[in-house]
């Protein structure tokens, strides 16, 4: 029951986009009442408050108190994406796996890490803005897994580094989704940094949580929304 749950933001996200396309809602029209549209999709208030969260972040709605909620871009569903691996887990599975794997492999490699490591990770960061600024975005999304292999191996912990070596090309999908919005690219370099930040101060908890934001943002990019446990 608490899996199905903690489904239901998910689920309303993509109910709205497809409301939102199919009647046909362009930038600046106003959608029903929070009040009615919880009532059309069967969700709690709270659930569709999560989902409207979530949607804003992508920058696809503002919702603007006393006055409503109001289009501002539209955009393909979520469940449109072209992702080869459906049979083996679902864009969301993997974005949760990573968010509970390398938060948690963040905060240790904090105070793992070599002085090598992290000069390596500090060139990748680098070189990941000179490809996005050069729109090269197939090789930034490489050196976006390399940051996170790289962040892998620091962290020491042999069973987490085997999880994504056998799954490396589902991972390596997942990391090549958010740049669907190429304007939008540079924010992955500028969460790289922040994590980058709490590993060079050894800040295990900061890490940790800059890395599961990140990892929470690169999948609204892609447009998709998901909960945690401390979120639900």
């Amino acid at each position: 029951m608490n899996s199905i749950s903690r489904a239901v933001p998910e689920v309303a996200v993509q109910a709205i986009r497809q409301l939102i396309t199919e009647r046909g809602f362009g930038p600046g029209d106003a959608l029903p009442s929070q009040r009615d549209l919880a009532l059309q999709l069967g969700v709690s208030r709270a659930s569709l408050r999560e989902a409207l969260s979530s949607l804003s972040a992508l920058g696809l709605i503002s919702v603007q108190p006393g006055k409503g909620v109001f289009v501002q871009e539209v955009a393909p569903v979520a469940s449109g994406l072209d992702w080869p691996f459906a049979a083996q887990a679902s864009p969301v599975d993997i974005f949760q796996l990573r968010y509970a794997l390398e938060g948690f492999a963040a905060g240790l490699a904090a105070v793992t890490l070599t002085a090598d490591e992290l000069d390596a990770l500090e060139d990748n960061v680098d070189a990941m803005r000179q490809e996005l600024l050069a729109r090269d975005f197939e090789a930034a999304a490489r050196l976006d897994f390399e940051f996170h292999h790289k962040l892998l191996l620091a962290c020491g912990n042999q069973a987490m580094l085997s999880v994504l070596s056998t799954s490396a090309q589902i991972f390596l999908e997942s990391q090549k989704l958010p740049f669907i919005r190429p304007e939008r690219a540079m924010e992955t370099w500028q969460e790289h940094r922040k994590i980058l930040r709490g590993l060079a101060r050894r800040a295990s908890a900061a890490a940790q949580k800059a890395m599961q934001e990140h990892v929470r943002n690169a999948a609204l990019r892609t447009g998709i929304a998901f909960v945690t446990p401390l979120s639900s």
